[in-house]
């Protein structure tokens, strides 16, 4: 298959002509080590979740650990010979190169199954990159049956300047509840080229959540088919460019059938010099009356240098639907900096906390509230660190300038 050009339009604003996928190899099997290097923001999120949970560990894409915690879930690997791999591509649909570059390269798939009728605990997935210049392709598949209510945690993260092609696919049957978050905290060379896809069954519910920090190039695909009648998923996202960083997000709120819902809220921030790109769709098929759909992109961009752009496009095929969607993209408003500032609060502390308040709207609302602080700190960490950059660039700006000026004694 030919890879994607700019030229597609859900390519288009995107990196991927710089992409050079003759630099990688798929990842070997990694060493053994006596102990890694230690990942403390990703070691944190999982300590905040307690010691009741299902832990499934790959390292480089391969499998590294599991440590089952709940006997309502069961963990196995696609890749086992009396485990064929056929559930594979079920929900994705396999819809590019990509996706199918990770079925054919992906050592250990993992499919995760919640049996009929239980509330599970947490399963906490964590896949961790540390090859260099190797093409990672970590891939799982969570299926809820039917009345279950599941909650996955999925990290991916490492210092690598790797190419990693992750695929999660959610198959909640009907009358189950599922709640999914993905944190990405790769490294600063890395390229991260994602897929999530879900399908919701009859009177089941989805939320399917997303939190960027790292990478160089970073995109995630969601797409979200509403299946059957009374089907319900809410979309949540929120990410943090900074320095030549660029986060890319594409979503599809797919309605197939009548009377489902949907609701769409992503947020981001970008500094420095880096760039966000947000492209979604909400689409209504035919026989998909009573459609309930929202999408809402809001971009904030603190430094001159960044830019954002928000693309919402709408679908529709049927009568009967209400949908809607807004984007806005702009800096910190000017009576938001008064308003802190009359009441003395420094110019730069007044930037932290509207950019922090900013992006607390969706933190509230991820699943796995106890992991929100150890997120906050993450952001704030980078939101120092990229105000420490700008001001360093405008110093040795103004510097500059002055050396260049004639001496007044001449």
């Amino acid at each position: 298959m030919d890879l994607p050009t700019d030229a597609l339009e859900e390519w288009r604003y995107s990196r991927i002509d710089a992409l050079d996928l003759d630099r990688y190899q798929p990842a070997a099997v990694p060493a053994k080590r006596d102990k890694l290097a230690p990942l403390p923001d990703i070691q944190g999120l999982v300590a905040a979740l307690g010691s009741r949970i299902t832990l499934v560990e790959t390292h480089d894409g391969h499998m590294a650990g599991l440590h089952a915690g709940d006997r309502d879930i069961t963990v196995e690997r696609l890749s086992a010979p009396d485990a064929p791999a056929v559930e594979l591509g079920a929900v994705a649909g396999e819809p590019d190169a990509f996706a199918v570059l990770n079925r054919a390269f992906a050592p250990a798939p993992v499919r995760i199954r919640v049996a009929k009728g239980s509330v599970a605990n947490p399963v906490v997935v964590v896949h961790r990159v540390d090859a260099s210049n190797a093409a990672i392709f970590p891939r799982i598949l969570v299926e809820v049956d039917e009345l279950a209510e599941a909650s996955v945690l999925e990290l991916v993260a490492g210092p690598a300047g790797a190419l990693v092609v992750p695929v999660t696919e959610l198959d909640v049957a009907g009358g189950a509840r599922l709640s999914n978050l993905q944190v990405q905290q790769l490294g600063p060379e890395a390229w991260q080229i994602g897929l999530q896809a879900s399908r919701v069954g009859r009177d089941a519910s989805l939320v399917s959540a997303a939190v960027a920090i790292g990478g160089d190039y970073a995109r995630l695909r969601t797409d979200s088919a509403l299946s059957a009648p009374g089907a319900e998923s809410r979309l949540l996202a929120l990410y943090f460019a900074a320095d030549h960083q660029m986060h890319d997000f594409r979503t599809v709120q797919h309605h197939r059938a009548p009377k489902t819902q949907s609701d769409l809220l992503y947020k981001g921030v970008v500094a420095n010099t880096a760039r966000s790109v947000y492209s979604g769709l909400i689409r209504v098929e035919k026989g998909a009356g009573g459609t309930n759909a929202m999408q809402t992109n809001r971009n904030l961009v603190l430094h001159e240098g960044a830019h954002a752009d928000s693309v919402p496009n709408l679908e529709i095929e049927d009568n009967d639907v209400r949908c809607s969607h807004a984007s806005a993209v702009g800096p910190i408003a000017e009576d938001e900096h008064f308003y802190l500032e009359s009441r003395g609060v420094p110019p730069d502390v007044a930037d932290r906390l509207i950019a922090l308040g900013f992006l607390d709207e969706v933190l509230e609302h991820l699943p796995y509230p106890s992991v929100a602080d150890g997120l906050r700190a993450m952001l704030a960490r980078k939101l120092n660190a990229a105000d420490a950059a700008e001001a360093a660039k405008v110093g040795a700006s103004k510097a500059a300038g002055a050396g260049s000026r004639p001496d007044r004694g001449a």
